[in-house]
């Protein structure tokens, strides 16, 4: 077979938004106190198919009170709003439309209520570049709201109204509780239709997808979600809320059984630090991370496939510089806890404040061994995303001309010439360039911990399994002793993925 089709697009859904008011007991005693009583009543529940959609209709009695339509009207573009008026002579009547100035766009999405006081959990791109917020009740009064912060790495945004009363609310739930078959409900307001809801179960938690950050590990339903289910809740049969309705999966646009939702935990804690600091604090090394996979243990002798590997190391002011530590280290414990892996570390960094020192286990490559050290750290402040992309992302093709070629594990590899160094700004290194992957070969299915593939056109191949290979001739000499079942780790310069800089991977795989 020659790959796989890819047909499923991940989208934010806020064209058509609904929004739920979340209110959460784990910011008060209050939230608990007033659904105890009907979260013990349905815990009681049977799962026969009547006792089950009694419970459904529970559910949404307690939840919809607390869910919001949030209407959002955009910032006119620049262009549009000079409003040039139509020349004398303009006889056809869709030029004169194209004269006048462009109304604010406009969107629809969804958000719950969080706080008797008016707070509001929603999606951040429900409400990005938005001039005007409004806020739909159950009750059907609406209200302007106020962004009181909004998190880009979570797509979570904190609203604030101001309603003269107590509003009701709905209460988080501990997401790390919820298990793959659980019963779920979405809620929300797709294609504008208010406080619709639907049901699913819990197809898998801790979900990465394309599109996500470092901290967004979803959890995906197959409960009907669409454009405008956005920043609306998904609640357990206690009545709960356990996420946030971000995305969805589609090769239509619309519903396809796939959607996700992020963490209740995770919102939690952007809302806390939102109320505390008027946005998300975390904790920062400044460095490019990898995991440790099965392969990367066995070839440097790791007592198990755990800890972080550092890739890229740019700032040399960075905390991560400041401390010492160099690309290729693999950083194993923090703080006195094992690391699992690349993003178990940026989870513990991050949830650590800005400016605290931390203690640090690294493993360093010296000759055939790797010397365990420590470090003392004093953590940076987490940058946004603006700040961190700063690159450009642009693919750079390199002139491979038509130099002697191998083509091993199904790769077309050409030396490393001083012209192509200068290329890919690699000058003075030396290696083999990836000119053409088979696509029917094993290696052109290998994936890095975030999904994407492992190696591209263009890439530098310098070391296998700790061997430098700066010519074809030592680079079939390491692998020609290679059989099925052995393991690969090898050092790839990238300067397709990452523009204009090049970036150190890992790829590791096992030979087919």
């Amino acid at each position: 077979m020659y790959g796989k089709q890819k047909i499923s697009v991940l989208k934010k859904i806020n064209s058509y938004g609904a929004a739920f008011v979340l209110g959460c007991s784990i910011f008060g005693a209050q939230a608990f106190a007033q659904s105890a009583q009907t979260t013990e009543s349905l815990k009681n529940s049977t799962t026969s198919p009547e006792r089950l959609s009694a419970s459904f209709a529970e559910v949404a009695k307690i939840v919809e009170p607390a869910v919001v339509n949030i209407d959002t009207k955009g910032k006119v573009p620049d262009i549009a709003a000079k409003g040039e008026r139509p020349t004398q002579d303009a006889d056809d009547i869709l030029d004169f439309l194209r004269q006048m100035p462009r109304r604010p766009s406009s969107a629809v999405g969804s958000g719950f209520i969080v706080d008797k006081s008016g707070y509001i959990l929603t999606n951040a791109h429900v409400v990005e570049d938005s001039s005007r917020i409004t806020v739909r009740l159950e009750s059907g009064e609406e209200y302007i709201a106020k962004v009181i912060g909004s998190d880009e790495e979570t797509d979570i945004a904190v609203l604030k109204i101001e309603a003269g009363r107590e509003l009701p609310f709905v209460r988080l739930g501990n997401s790390e509780k919820a298990r793959v078959g659980d019963w779920v409900l979405a809620i929300g307001s797709p294609f504008g239709l208010a406080r619709t809801v639907t049901a699913g179960i819990i197809s898998q938690t801790k979900r990465e997808t394309p599109q996500a950050s470092a901290f967004q590990k979803f959890i995906q339903t197959d409960a009907a979600i669409n454009r405008g289910n956005s920043g609306g809740p998904l609640v357990n049969m206690d009545g709960e809320v356990i996420g946030i309705n971000s995305q969805i999966a589609t090769s239509t646009g619309d519903y396809n059984g796939i959607g996700f939702a992020l963490p209740a935990n995770e919102a939690a804690y952007v809302y806390r630090q939102i109320l505390q600091n008027g946005k998300v604090r975390r904790g920062y090394l400044g460095v490019i991370l990898d995991s440790v996979k099965a392969e990367y243990a066995k070839v440097y002798g790791l007592p198990e496939p755990n800890g972080a590997i550092i890739t890229d190391m740019r700032d040399p002011l960075s905390a991560a510089s400041k401390a010492g530590l160099k690309i290729g280290d693999v950083i194993t414990e923090f703080n006195g806890q094992k690391v699992q892996s690349a993003q178990d570390l940026i989870s513990k960094v991050a949830s650590t404040k800005p400016d605290e020192s931390v203690n640090l286990v690294y493993m360093r490559e010296a000759g055939t061994n790797l010397e365990r050290k420590t470090t003392v750290i004093k953590l940076a402040e987490r940058p946004s995303l603006n700040q961190t992309a700063s690159f450009d992302d642009s693919r750079r093709k390199l002139p491979l001309g038509n130099k002697e070629e191998g083509k091993p594990f199904g790769l077309t590899l050409i030396e490393l010439t001083p012209t192509l160094a200068a290329a890919a700004k690699l000058e003075g290194q030396k290696g083999l360039v990836v000119k053409d992957i088979n696509p029917a070969s094993y290696i052109a299915d290998v994936k890095m911990s975030n999904g994407s593939d492992a190696l591209d056109e263009g890439d530098v191949i310098q070391r296998v399994n700790r061997i430098a290979v700066p010519d074809l001739k030592t680079f079939n000499e390491v692998t020609k002793n290679l059989k099925t079942g052995d393991a690969v780790v090898m050092h790839v310069m990238s300067s397709n993925s990452r523009g204009r800089i090049p970036q150190l991977k890992v790829v590791q795989f096992t030979v087919q």
